[in-house]
């Protein structure tokens, strides 16, 4: 090869190293460069659609502004989606701590079923139940800020379709960031419930207006090209802008924040225990945090990548996440980390004396035990979610009972051995059973099979809650399913397996299975002055205190199970008869303190005058030497 041909060789190499490495370059996004600014950026901005094009109000169709689009002009999209939120699909994301579940329920087959990407144990992949991420997105994306599921690709044809028609459904930034009064995440998730995914974050603006349902529409129709309908009733997805939001330039202004306001999280994260009397609304309040003027986001805190942190000690010993080591309840008042400058009292926490409080207690409980949630009762409650019940948006159910049935109020033992309160559901669902393992039927065939069985009285545009479920129905159903069931099939509900023996027999058990799922609950934290133990080590160590000798309910849809508790130490890995003798002690604990401190004063009115005596001896002694 002549010299020329290495020189052409050597660029052309030198070329595509050049692209390798800067393909290999984070690229730094201008929103994502901190310059030192405390001061709020101006998000004045244009408006991109899904293909990249700048939004004119000529333009023919109108399109709605993509969120990646407009949003990632500026911000890495992509690193977001792998936050919190948005990346329980992930199958390499640490689940961490068992968080709240999504509850599948159906009236008609008796079927309340908790669901999660996340590998929390206790709860079933929707996809084993039969839900495709498409059907699982239609099912729950109301309180959801978009992405995750809302951006995968169905594998199913139809479903594919129907994503050209309805779009996909991006991270919406402004269900969190967007602070403007015109703002509404009730008419978000009403553009959801119509299958507008692609035009729902600009629906819920004050500056746009969306019509129409991509749901009605045929597999055919295509968004770019709208045409006229043949049908007249049939009204295409159509969004409008009022001029007034665009300036000569084009650009249109967010009320975007970085620190946002509890308000915003409510939607998705509120909860309403319906059975709290007068007394027990007026003193929840709110959480103490609230109260003295601080934010969600104080300490559920994120960087660029909107890992959030949890609040959770064991979760923020695995994070990588800055934050995360001094967001936690030690973190925050203790101090944390090995950094040589302090951490503790982080905006303005006080840093707790515990006096007196044995170290065993800091060892068996969480924080959250003694100072969270509503202060036990002798029962019990069911507490309402967003998550659960859609709390915030239209058609919402109003009465106490509606489902799913989540049952508050309950100390259990997290994953780290501490006792903190929390919730459970316990699950009712159709299964199988393959090599002594339970899993849950395919809901499309259970539907099929058990609803003329059930015979649930489902009328429309009522409260749903369970319906009336007898052991003859559910041995009825069991036969029924045997012909279309992988394994044996099998009924879990109330805390039991139902399931046939030889004879068609029903038989009740006991399963893992059938056991609740629970996770913990932080919130509302309730000052020291209110906090267990306040008054007495009576609050939680007598024979009457609910901490571990109160009843939990257990739920499910026959008559048999309704009414009926668990013991609250089940679910706290101690010994019952243990905990009773130790209650039973701190009945004579007081007239024991006083028969010690009266004991102490005899030894020491002894003591004093046997020295005096003995000084006496002394003196006497001492003296006769003199003489």
């Amino acid at each position: 090869m002549t010299k020329k041909g290495l020189f052409y060789t050597a660029c052309v190499c030198l070329f595509f190293f050049a692209m390798v490495c800067a393909a290999e370059t984070e690229t730094e996004f201008l929103g994502d460069q901190f310059d030192g600014s405390r001061a709020k950026p101006v998000h004045l901005i244009p408006l991109y659609d899904n293909e990249g094009e700048k939004i004119s109000l000529n333009d023919d169709p109108l399109m709605p502004f993509s969120m990646r689009q407009t949003c990632g002009q500026c911000h890495d999209y992509d690193k977001i989606s792998k936050g919190w939120h948005f990346n329980a699909m992930d199958p390499n994301v640490d689940a961490g701590k068992a968080g709240q579940p999504w509850v599948y329920v159906d009236v008609q087959t008796a079927t309340q079923i908790p669901l999660s990407y996340r590998n929390w144990p206790g709860l079933y992949r929707p996809e084993e139940v039969g839900l495709t991420t498409w059907q699982f997105m239609k099912k729950f994306s109301r309180q959801m800020p978009g992405g995750g599921a809302g951006e995968v690709d169905s594998d199913d044809p139809d479903e594919m379709m129907r994503s050209f028609v309805s779009g996909k459904l991006e991270i919406n930034c402004l269900s969190c960031h967007e602070v403007s009064g015109g703002y509404d995440q009730a008419e978000y998730v009403t553009q959801l419930r119509k299958e507008n995914y692609m035009w729902a974050a600009a629906s819920a603006c004050g500056f746009a207006d969306a019509s129409g349902s991509a749901k009605n529409m045929p597999d055919t129709y295509d968004p770019l090209m709208p045409g006229i309908m043949d049908d007249p009733k049939l009204i295409p997805p159509a969004i409008e802008y009022k001029a007034w939001a665009f300036d000569s330039k084009k650009m249109v202004h967010f009320d975007v924040v970085k620190n946002i306001p509890a308000e915003k999280c409510f939607f998705c994260h509120s909860s309403a225990n319906m059975e709290m009397n007068s007394l027990q609304k007026g003193l929840s309040g709110k959480d103490v945090h609230l109260a003295a003027g601080l934010s969600c986001v104080d300490c559920h805190r994120n960087e660029l990548g909107h890992n959030i942190t949890r609040g959770d000690e064991c979760s923020s010993a695995k994070s990588e996440n800055a934050f995360a080591a001094t967001a936690s309840c030690e973190g925050c008042h203790l101090g944390e980390g090995d950094s040589n400058m302090p951490s503790s009292g982080r905006l303005g926490a006080p840093k707790p004396v515990h006096a007196g409080i044995p170290v065993v207690h800091f060892e068996k409980l969480s924080c959250t035990a003694c100072h969270s949630g509503l202060w036990p009762g002798k029962e019990t409650s069911l507490v309402k979610t967003s998550m659960g019940h859609a709390l915030g948006t239209l058609g919402s159910r109003k009465n106490s009972d509606a489902l799913p049935h989540i049952v508050t109020g309950v100390f259990a033992e997290k994953a780290n051995g501490k006792i903190a309160p929390g919730n459970i559901v316990w699950p009712a669902f159709w299964g199988q059973v393959n090599d002594g393992k339970v899993s849950p039927m395919n809901f499309d065939i259970v539907k099929e099979v058990v609803i003329d069985i059930i015979k649930a009285d489902v009328p429309s545009r009522v409260a749903l809650t369970w319906p009336e479920v007898t052991e003859e129905k559910i041995s009825s159903a069991l036969i029924a399913l045997k012909d279309v069931a992988e394994g044996s099939p099998v009924y879990v509900a109330g805390g039991r397996l139902y399931s046939l023996d030889g004879e068609d027999e029903l038989v009740v058990g006991d399963n893992d299975a059938a056991a609740p799922y629970k996770w913990s609950i932080a919130h509302d934290v309730r000052p020291a002055e209110q906090s267990l133990g306040v008054r007495s080590c009576e609050d939680c160590h007598s024979v009457d205190q609910p901490f571990s000798f109160g009843s939990v309910v257990i739920d499910g849809p026959m008559k048999n199970v309704q009414g009926t508790f668990a013991n609250m130490m089940d679910f706290q890995d101690v010994n019952p008869l243990y905990m009773k003798l130790f209650a039973m002690s701190f009945v004579f604990r007081p007239i024991m303190k006083t028969v010690v401190l009266l004991s102490c004063a005899v030894v020491v009115f002894v003591l004093f005058f046997f020295a005096l005596r003995a000084l006496s001896c002394v003196v006497r002694a001492m003296a006769e030497e003199d003489e």
